[in-house]
């Protein structure tokens, strides 16, 4: 056989391989498609997804799974394990980019390998605030009090290895300051304890604390964030309020498992990059102080690795733990 015959009879082999995934991808989808959220509904991560699908319309409807537990880690799993064929998607955010360290070897998947990124839907910066009781109006104050007053800070969070807990401990290690992790099963009951007085500090998104801090029961001192965050513009940035620049925010990210055709993926990743240039959905977003994106997927890979190294610097010095 010829070379010129071999080359033409392999590219021929090659191009009826791809017919297939070319196929999936013009008649995808052609069934409703499975939305996993791995939180329980109503929160930031289910609001932020919903309302998302909801402006996207490639004819199919999308039917949104809450599978909470674990710290997200059942519902990726249940994701990372089914068949990579465009009818079943991921909606995460920071708390998995940290899981790959805080369970580092003890996983049936990787945060990173498992998955194929689609698009970082958006982005919802952090805020710090504090009991009405500390002497303190600013990050400034705080740090200086803190430094101050060595073993008489606590600070709440939503549990360990949330957003919350790791973005207290970067803020200790960049303020190089002390202060005593008290660990909570979700924000309310650490809300609670902050408007007693019973915790000192509580860092979490602002859709979780913001109602609190405009009645007046707790003080909202500023946002981890470079500039102000539309939705809560009212907070001053931790620059502005005294403080060195830390940027830390909890995201929503959809992905899918690995092997999703690429044209399936690079469909979606467009018609979400469509759906948060809508009017009402940002007007939406900035209800829940949740800064749009959209991004392409390899946009998304280098966004989800470089919170992976970050977290898993913060954690490693820090010296968080977690059982399996």
């Amino acid at each position: 056989m010829s070379n010129l015959h071999r080359r033409s009879v392999l590219s021929g082999i090659a191009g009826l391989a791809a017919l297939p995934q070319a196929a999936s991808a013009q008649t995808w989808p052609s069934k409703p498609v499975r939305w996993v959220v791995p939180y329980t509904a109503g929160g930031l991560t289910d609001s932020a997804t919903r309302l998302t699908l909801e402006k996207i319309d490639l004819g199919q409807t999308f039917v949104v799974d809450n599978k909470p537990g674990a710290n997200s880690l059942i519902g990726a799993e249940a994701v990372a394990k089914a068949a990579p064929d465009g009818y079943t998607f991921l909606t995460v955010i920071a708390a998995h980019a940290a899981n790959k360290t805080l369970y580092a070897g003890k996983l049936s998947f990787d945060p990173e390998t498992s998955f194929e990124p689609v698009s970082l839907v958006g982005i919802a910066p952090l805020i710090l605030t504090v009991t009405n009781n500390l002497p303190v109006k600013t990050a400034g104050e705080l740090i200086a009090y803190a430094k101050a007053n060595p073993g008489k800070i606590s600070f709440g969070s939503s549990g360990v290895g949330s957003a919350a807990h790791l973005t207290s401990e970067l803020f200790k290690q960049v303020a190089g300051i002390q202060m005593e992790h008290v660990p909570y099963k979700g924000t309310a009951p650490a809300l609670a304890d902050l408007a007693a007085g019973n915790i000192q500090v509580l860092v979490d998104a602002p859709i979780g604390v913001m109602s609190n801090v405009r009645a007046g029961k707790i003080r909202g001192l500023c946002m981890f964030s470079k500039e102000r965050v539309p939705g809560v513009e009212e907070v001053p940035t931790i620059v502005e309020s005294g403080g060195p620049l830390i940027e830390s925010s909890s995201w929503a990210m959809f992905l899918a498992p690995a092997g999703t055709p690429k044209p399936i993926v690079d469909r979606l990743s467009a018609a979400v990059a469509k759906a948060v240039t809508d009017s009402d959905l940002r007007k939406r977003f900035a209800e829940l102080a949740l800064i749009p994106a959209g991004t392409d997927p390899a946009a998304t890979k280098k966004f989800l690795a470089d919170e992976v190294e970050k977290w898993r610097q913060v954690i490693v010095t820090a010296g968080v733990r977690v059982e399996a």
